[in-house]
């Protein structure tokens, strides 16, 4: 995972991801480089739009992030109607104590 973060930091940065530029990165974060690697990640890279890829992998994320914000609203909303019942009980019971 190491390679291809440091593939996304390049990008990022807006700088080229070349072998170079992956070896220093790894060096800066304490990973020895793996030459073998470096190679196999820029050839599966060659044809890829990583910010194409980016904004697709995000996607998902961000649908999944709203719906589950939903749910979590949704949820709050029962909680604060079951809330209320319990409060309105006990004034209920309050006023009968009153009265009875």
């Amino acid at each position: 995972m190491e390679y291809i973060y440091s593939a996304l930091l390049l990008h990022s940065a807006k700088k080229e991801v070349s072998e170079e530029g992956l070896s220093h990165v790894l060096k800066a974060a304490g990973i020895t480089a793996d030459n073998t690697k470096i190679k196999g990640l820029l050839s599966a890279l060659k044809e890829v739009n990583i910010e194409e890829a980016i904004q697709k992998a995000a996607l998902p994320v961000a649908v999944a992030s709203v719906a589950a914000e939903a749910k979590a609203e949704e949820k709050g909303g029962k909680e604060k109607a079951q809330e209320e019942a319990k409060s309105e009980e006990a004034a209920a019971e309050g006023l009968s104590s009153l009265f009875g």
